[in-house]
C-alpha cells in the first residue's frame, strides 16, 4: 500500500464517516416499503422512554448543568452524524437479541453503521476486491450453508464486508477503493462457499466526535475486536446477520458494541494449501413463517 493512501486512510474523520452513515441510513429506508404507524405501540413505547430518563433524573437527582450538557451533546451528536453509530453500538445488541431469540439455526449479532448493499458478486470460491499490495495475513474462510433440517441451500449469497489491517470500512474512511474488502458471494450447488480474503484487524469506534466524548468523559474504552461482517439469505428462508470473532482478542469480553456470542468465534488454522490462515464454519438459516 502506497505512503499517500496509508496517510489518507489514517486521517479518516468521526464526522465524515458519521455522515456517510447516516446518508446510507437514509437512503436504504427510503427504498423500504412504508409500514402502516401504529400509534399505540409509538405511545407505548415512547411513554417508557421518557419515563426511564425522567426516573433517571430524579432517582439521581440530575442538576440543571448536568442537564444542560446532556442537551448539547445530544445536538453535537445530531450535528456530526454520529446517531447511527450511538444506536448500533449502545443499543442495537438488544434490539438483534429481541428479534432472533426464536431463531433455531445459526446466531446472528448487529449489523452495525458501515453495511452497504450491492457489493461485487463473486463466485462461491472467489476473492474478495482488494488492493494488489493488500495488507494484511491471506484468510480463507470456507463451509456450507444449509437449513435447520440440514438440507443444502445451493445459491445462497453471502454478504461479507469487514474492516482492513488499520481498521477502516471502505466508502467510510479516504483513500480506500470503492468496494474494498467488500463482497458477495453465490454458494454452489452443494451450498458450500471458499472465501478468500485477509484477517480483519481489531479496531476503535471513531472517537474525535461526539461518541467519543462520552467514552471519555465515563472512561470507557472504545475497542471492537476484529471480526468478519455477514448477511446470509437464501429462498425461503430467514436472513440471518452475523458477526464472526477471533479467539483470544482481548477485547472479545468487553467489546463496546456487546455484540460477541460464544458461538460466533472462528477456529482459525494455519493453512496447509497457502501462506496464511483458514477457517470453516457453516450457516445454518431458519426457514420464513
Amino acid at each position: 500500500m502506497s505512503e499517500n493512501n496509508f496517510t489518507q486512510e489514517a486521517t479518516a474523520k468521526a464526522a465524515d464517516s458519521g455522515a456517510n452513515a447516516s446518508a446510507r441510513f437514509r437512503e436504504r429506508q427510503a427504498q423500504a416499503s412504508g409500514g402502516v404507524v401504529d400509534h399505540e405501540r409509538v405511545e407505548l413505547l415512547a411513554g417508557k422512554a421518557i419515563k426511564a430518563l425522567t426516573d433517571i433524573v430524579e432517582e439521581e437527582q440530575v442538576s440543571y448543568e448536568e442537564y444542560n450538557a446532556l442537551k448539547a451533546w445530544l445536538i453535537q451528536v445530531g450535528e456530526d452524524g454520529e446517531w447511527p453509530l450511538f444506536l448500533d453500538v449502545w443499543i442495537e445488541h438488544a434490539v438483534e437479541e429481541v428479534a432472533n431469540q426464536d431463531r433455531e439455526g445459526s446466531k446472528g449479532t448487529i449489523e452495525g453503521p458501515y453495511y452497504l448493499d450491492n457489493s461485487p458478486e463473486v463466485e462461491w470460491n472467489g476473492t474478495i476486491d482488494m488492493r494488489p499490495d493488500e495488507p494484511g495475513t491471506p484468510f480463507v474462510f470456507k463451509g456450507q450453508v444449509t437449513s435447520t433440517t440440514g438440507e443444502p441451500l445451493p445459491g445462497a449469497k453471502l454478504e461479507l464486508w469487514h474492516a482492513d489491517s488499520l481498521g477502516f470500512y471502505s466508502q467510510f474512511a479516504p483513500g480506500l477503493p470503492e468496494w474494498n474488502l467488500r463482497g458477495t458471494f453465490i454458494a454452489n450447488e452443494d451450498g458450500e462457499y471458499e472465501i478468500h480474503t485477509i484477517r480483519p484487524a481489531p479496531y476503535q469506534i471513531p472517537t474525535d466526535g461526539a461518541c467519543g466524548q462520552l467514552i471519555e468523559a465515563a472512561g470507557w474504552h472504545a475497542w471492537r475486536p476484529a471480526h468478519m461482517h455477514f448477511k446470509v439469505h437464501a429462498p425461503g428462508h430467514k436472513l440471518i446477520t452475523s458477526q464472526l470473532y477471533f479467539p483470544g482478542d482481548p477485547h472479545n469480553d468487553d467489546d463496546i458494541a456487546s455484540a460477541v456470542k460464544p458461538e460466533l468465534l472462528l477456529d482459525p488454522q494455519p493453512n496447509p494449501d497457502e501462506e496464511g490462515e483458514m477457517t470453516t464454519y457453516n450457516f445454518v438459516l431458519d426457514a420464513e413463517g
